[in-house]
């Protein structure tokens, strides 16, 4: 998309994360629920702008979409990564998630050497469509393991990508 202004995520764009995850039609996708675990998670989620590692895009100065490698502390895992991407509901569909994605893929692999990136999704989440097309594998697929309520399951789906 060429109007989207992708730069380094701040700690200034902790508000609109919050904003977009404080949303039952997105936080559904994401392991939190409850007040206190969005806004400990959201602060976790933009505390990896200080290495560098989250991108923020903008369309005419606002905020549109977050994506961030949780990099690893462990030296046996720092060749990977999980990450998140939210792009705001306004602006779906027409190539955001994917300019982030690529972006964040390119920031993996040039920036921090990576070898791997992986996602966690549930079963259903929209941002498997766009995983598939950039050419993400499903890597592991567990059943029943959100619960959505009485009787109501979601599957955990690990999509991976190797660079190498």
């Amino acid at each position: 998309m060429k109007d989207l202004d992708i730069r380094y995520t701040s700690m200034k764009d902790l508000k609109k994360l919050l904003e977009w995850v404080k949303k039952p039609e997105n936080s559904k996708w994401f392991p939190f629920t409850t007040k206190n675990e969005i806004e400990s998670s959201a602060k976790n989620w933009i505390a990896f702008s200080k290495y560098r590692a989250s991108l923020t895009g903008s369309l005419n100065n606002e905020i549109v979409a977050i994506g961030t490698l949780f990099l690893m502390p462990y030296k046996k895992l720092a060749h990977e990564a999980m990450f998140y991407l939210i792009v705001d509901d306004k602006h779906r569909r027409c190539g955001i998630g994917q300019d982030m994605l690529k972006n964040l893929m390119n920031l993996a692999q040039n920036h921090f050497k990576l070898e791997t990136v992986f996602a966690e999704v549930y079963a259903g989440c929209p941002i498997i469509g766009l995983l598939k097309k950039m050419k993400f594998e499903k890597s592991a697929h567990q059943e029943k393991y959100v619960k959505e309520g009485p009787n109501k399951y979601l599957d955990r789906l690990l999509f991976d990508i190797w660079f190498k």
